[in-house]
């Protein structure tokens, strides 16, 4: 039953990596954005969190509702003031990783200034608790934090198959000028998807908040894991997100069981690197022409 179990823990934090990786790959998917700021404002949610949480007693799955809106503000506000003016560059792509990379930065020093450098968590009751199932269990803050983001995915697919403006997303992610062709107002989306994928961020903050202990440098770590996942799943493609989340979560899960934890992260960075050198369209994205 050994084996049940690892793929039970896999599953659980593969569903809040999927959360975390569907609002990047849906940055790069829409607008050719590739954030590596995501991870830095994933730690901003949950410093805001873990301040609610310490000032106000609020529960950090409550905090959802202030950490989204207000992440998802923040993204469209961005998005207007800094990314507009870099669409006419022959080096759109170029721009936004060093942009983004400077952004990460500025977050991280904003972060160590206010909360120093020390490591800081949200321990609500649930954070040291399990649910036992005969042989199997479940940590609580792992199942609850999997249930929300799997509810979160649902809620954004139903968002981006049902709705006028999922439309108009989708058809950018799939061919941007042929979208504005055809009379989508490809800013409007772009920064309606920048939100999105804050908001998102917002959420896998607050989780992750009563998860793990965090402190503001922690990003870099993160952004490496969510780059793998993906490169591995497809860059744009939130399927491939979602799935490559499960698969290598649950396979870090094996890692960990057998190599100790020190081990588990290079789970991510050698698939990042193989997937690059055999197939870096991933499993789900366009395939690359020279």
């Amino acid at each position: 039953m050994q084996w049940v179990q690892l793929v039970v823990l896999g599953l659980l934090l593969g569903g809040v990596y999927a959360m975390m990786a569907s609002g990047l790959t849906l940055l790069f998917g829409v607008m050719r954005v590739v954030n590596l700021a995501h991870a830095a404002f994933i730690l901003l949610a949950a410093y805001l969190t873990y301040t609610l949480f310490e000032n106000v007693a609020m529960d950090p799955m409550i905090s959802l509702v202030v950490t989204m809106p207000l992440m998802f503000g923040l993204g469209v506000v961005l998005y207007l003031i800094l990314f507009p003016r870099l669409e006419a560059s022959p080096r759109y792509v170029e721009m936004t990783v060093l942009l983004t990379f400077g952004l990460a930065l500025i977050v991280e020093g904003m972060l160590t200034f206010v909360f120093t450098g020390i490591f800081r968590s949200v321990r609500p009751v649930y954070s040291s608790t399990a649910i036992n199932l005969g042989e199997i269990f479940m940590p609580t803050s792992q199942f609850y934090a999997s249930t929300i983001s799997f509810g979160l995915l649902i809620v954004l697919w139903a968002v981006l198959r049902f709705t006028k403006t999922g439309t108009a997303i989708r058809a950018t992610m799939q061919n941007r000028s042929a979208a504005q062709i055809v009379g989508v107002n490809v800013r409007r989306v772009s920064a309606i998807s920048f939100g999105i994928g804050m908001a998102l961020a917002g959420a896998a903050g607050s989780l992750l908040s009563f998860m793990f202990p965090f402190f503001p440098a922690r990003h870099w770590q993160w952004v490496a894991i969510l780059l793998a996942l993906i490169v591995l799943g497809g860059m744009g493609s939130i399927k491939g997100a979602v799935i490559g989340a499960l698969l290598l979560a649950i396979a870090s899960a094996f890692v960990t069981d057998l190599f100790g934890p020190t081990w588990s992260p290079i789970t991510f960075y050698l698939t990042l690197f193989l997937i690059l050198m055999l197939k870096p369209e991933g499993l789900f994205g366009a395939k690359v022409r020279l």
